[in-house]
């Protein structure tokens, strides 16, 4: 996969607009497609938002299209927002308008049409995991892996000291490096003195003396530390074959141990175990969707999908404007026998929105804070 890898790794920070137009299409093509399924008209499929760059209208009226602002989409459908009054008569529409109108489709229709964004999502990672186990397996934990180099970070000590990608840690000093923990071991322990490294290029074995440097990381519960580094990345992981019938529970397994990651992670932010600094935005995406796309083709795209299962998660939360709240609201439909009053939806709406963008904003200077340390 050597020229692809070359062709996404010279993408750059253009990999974000890659990642969240894929995850965005995921998402609102969940929506359109149980939409039509369910006989309801949709007006416009954007990916984007603002002013349209380009775009089509197709044989059923839907104008696709792609807008200015790629940090988002939306499936606009036929009478989404005008809602039957309390005694269930419809709004001032035709017979044929009211046939193809989400408003006036079943509690369950609607239900399912909003549902489907986020399981198109989850739906998506999941076929991604499959395809990555199929094509090139399972990676072996990164403990067993030989201790060699799979890159050297500029300006390190390791680039400075002359050390190449595709060296094999032989020794340090007298201690033999059996794996690449060995190594992080070794330079942990190391308190910056100079050590005598033994490597393996290409079978001719050579002695390259390097002194660690001291730099300051931060620590998970928002703290700092000291620790000493030499600028290497370890090499890429080694993958062993998966049989057809366990990828059929791995894939799955895959997503849901990614999706229950991402919970504790929030749990122990809602409890104060972790600091909300930590909180990234779409500013920390690009610079990860551009760090894993210097990994190469197979990294971006499982990138890709923990984006997605994230994307699916965030929507589902009960908070009004994403796709959980109008759930919700269904939800609250259902035991009333009638939906919400509008002045109360509309409130309610405000409030989500004023709360989605104070944490956008939040997570925003976060990423700024972040960059500019």
């Amino acid at each position: 996969m050597g020229g692809i890898d070359e062709v996404i790794g010279s993408f750059g920070y253009g990999a974000v607009v890659l990642v969240l137009c894929v995850v965005v299409f995921v998402h609102e093509l969940g929506h359109y497609l149980v939409a039509r399924w369910c006989g309801v008209r949709v007006e416009t499929f954007s990916i984007g938002f603002g002013r349209e760059l380009f775009g089509w209208t197709d044989s059923h009226g839907t104008r696709w299209k792609f807008s200015l602002l790629p940090l988002g989409g939306y499936v606009k459908m036929f009478g989404e927002h005008s809602l039957p009054n309390e005694a269930g008569a419809p709004a001032e529409m035709t017979p044929e308008q009211r046939a193809v109108s989400f408003s006036h489709k079943t509690l369950a229709q609607r239900s399912a049409v909003v549902a489907a964004g986020p399981m198109a999502n989850f739906v998506f990672a999941i076929f991604v995991y499959a395809v990555m186990l199929a094509a090139v397996g399972e990676p072996k934990q990164q403990d067993f892996l030989e201790a060699g180099i799979g890159g050297v970070v500029e300006n390190s000590p390791a680039a400075e000291a002359g050390f190449q990608p595709g060296d094999r840690f032989l020794k340090i000093d007298e201690a033999d490096i059996a794996a690449f923990s060995d190594l992080r071991d070794a330079v942990t322990q190391s308190e910056g003195r100079e050590l005598k490294v033994t490597v393996d290029r290409d079978g001719t074995v050579m002695q390259i003396p390097v002194s660690p440097r001291e730099v300051t990381v931060d620590q998970p519960d928002g703290t700092s530390a000291t620790v000493y580094q030499l600028g290497v990345r370890g090499p890429g992981p080694v993958y062993e074959p998966v049989g057809a019938v366990e990828i059929l529970w791995k894939a799955p397994a895959q997503t849901w141990q990614r999706t229950e990651e991402i919970l504790v992670s929030l749990g122990e932010l809602v409890v104060g175990n972790r600091s909300t600094d930590e909180l990234g935005g779409p500013i920390l995406i690009a610079v990860m969707s551009n760090e894993f796309a210097q990994y190469g083709f197979v990294a971006l795209i499982l990138f890709t999908a923990f984006i997605s299962i994230n994307l699916g998660l965030i929507n589902l939360f009960p908070i009004p404007v994403l796709d959980g709240g109008h759930l919700l609201f269904y939800a609250i439909e259902a035991v009333r026998g009638k939906p919400l009053g509008e002045k109360a939806q509309e409130y309610s709406l405000r409030i989500g929105l004023a709360l989605l963008l104070s944490l956008m904003i939040f997570v925003t200077v976060n990423d700024l804070i972040r960059l500019t340390l």
